[in-house]
């Protein structure tokens, strides 16, 4: 049986960590744990494809949610579509005791090259808001608009089945999964509008965290999650594709010359939590790989990971492999016998589960997790061994929190492979060199949980680079 809304029944059952903090007395990780993988278990077991198709159905249903498309009718555009969306969270809030906040986040664009006339952007907010530390925040976003092949035109249909009612239909499905329990931290469950014209609605609601200074240790917005046949002949449901940047948009000069002697040209928060996505599937989400690609996103194209990036929050790309360009951005038609147009029948309502059930259990570990390490240093040059250290996190935020994992891997391995535990703030690794390896630092809960691992340095730090002091203009 599914666990209720409490902390306690999740996982009030799972095993402590063991007294002593050498390597041979790591804590398993959370799957390792009696009890532990069944709770990840049911929060996969509990995503439904037959709900995220009737979402998908229904999004799809308002015949076009272009941004500029109609705002006062009930069946059709995207005032509809946004207020059936925000009635949705208004009803999974009902039923788990109003455990969430939803409301409306809008902004008004003006002179957009896809968008001349002044229009309203608005987004649909759902906060779940953590019990120990509500101040740090792990967003699921999806996109609420749609476009036909002319991203201005408001009136032909263009029913976005796939792009993106998938990738909103999976955050509203998550919501419903995932307020059955209770997390430390905060849980969003964004739908993001503006996107097709210039990631409107993603630049509001970054400028707005950054703004409340909200702590953001992730965002996994999901853009097309329903598709499993290329136009290229291949046709796989067992691989999604997680994009990420390299090196942080945020990057100062100072920044840039540390990275260039010490490295982290892979190890930006953003790369380390796709690798952290990537682990979630490995281990809860049977019959799923993900690609991790090294890049902030496809040649050419965009989505509404970026203004996260751009403000200096890990956020990365979750999506389909395998995409039918003639799907995408296309007026509803037959050309030379071949069909054009995003429409429902099209979409693997399964793989659009599957990907959903990533994204929950990727959410929920974040969530249960202690933060990140902050103030992560590395040193060892000319020396045989490597130190590590890093501020202790604070006990009233992480109630459970156990230790710490010190990681190392080989520095052309994508993912890490070594690690020791240790409840201090400073951990060498003996007869380890830095110069052959990449190093990171993760905090454990007593319950397994882990954040993901922190590159050291300003490089790798899970929060925006902090604005330069002031000048003194004092005179001496």
């Amino acid at each position: 049986m599914l666990p209720t809304r409490s902390v306690s029944c999740a996982v009030a059952a799972l095993a402590l960590v063991p007294g002593a903090s050498s390597a041979q007395d790591l804590p398993p990780r959370i799957d390792a744990r009696p009890g532990a993988g069944s709770v990840m278990e049911a929060i996969v077991d509990s995503v439904s494809a037959t709900r995220i198709e009737a979402d998908i159905r229904r999004l799809a249903g308002f015949g076009t949610r272009n941004t500029m498309s109609d705002t006062l009718s009930e069946t059709r555009g995207i005032g509809a579509a946004r207020r059936w969306i925000k009635a949705e969270f208004d009803s999974i809030s009902a039923a788990c005791g109003g455990c969430l906040e939803v409301y409306y986040q809008s902004s008004i664009v003006t002179g957009a090259r896809r968008m001349p006339d002044s229009t309203n952007v608005v987004n649909v907010i759902a906060i779940q808001r953590g019990s120990a530390d509500p101040n740090r925040y792990v967003i699921m976003s999806g996109d609420i608009d749609s476009r036909a092949s002319d991203g201005s035109d408001p009136v032909t249909d263009a029913p976005g089945a796939n792009d993106n009612a998938s990738g909103m239909a999976g955050a509203i499905e998550a919501a419903r999964v995932l307020t059955r329990y209770e997390f430390p931290a905060s849980i969003v469950y964004a739908g993001l509008s503006g996107e097709e014209q210039g990631l409107f609605g993603g630049q509001k609601m970054a400028a707005e965290a950054k703004e409340a200074d909200w702590r953001i240790e992730a965002v996994l917005n999901n853009d097309m999650i329903g598709n499993t046949q290329g136009q290229n002949g291949v046709t796989d449901n067992t691989v999604a594709r997680v994009f990420s940047e390299g090196i942080r948009a945020d990057e100062t000069e100072r920044m840039s010359r540390i990275r260039r002697f010490t490295g982290g040209e892979v190890d930006s928060p953003s790369r380390n939590l796709a690798r952290y996505v990537d682990l979630m599937a490995d281990l809860y989400v049977p019959n799923l790989d993900v690609m991790l690609v090294y890049r902030l996103d496809r040649f050419g194209r965009g989505g509404h990971h970026r203004p996260f990036n751009d403000v200096g929050f890990p956020a990365v790309r979750i999506m389909e492999a395998n995409e039918d360009y003639r799907r995408q951005h296309q007026d509803i038609r037959v050309e030379d016998g071949v069909e054009y147009g995003d429409l429902v029948e099209e979409v693997e309502f399964d793989f659009a589960a599957k990907l959903t059930a990533l994204n929950a259990v990727t959410l929920a570990a974040l969530a249960w997790a202690p933060p990140p390490p902050s103030g992560v240093q590395i040193r060892g040059a000319v020396r045989p061994s490597t130190t590590l250290s890093w501020e202790a996190i604070d006990p009233t935020i992480a109630p459970d929190l156990a230790g710490y994992r010190v990681y190392w891997r080989l520095t052309d391995q994508p993912q890490w492979h070594w690690r020791e535990y240790t409840r201090l703030t400073e951990h060498t690794l003996y007869n380890v060199v830095i110069d052959n390896y990449i190093f990171g630092v993760a905090s454990v809960s007593q319950t397994g949980f882990e954040s993901p691992v922190v590159f050291p340095g300003p490089v790798g730090a899970f929060a925006p680079v902090p604005p330069p002091a002031p000048a003194d203009s004092s005179e001496s």
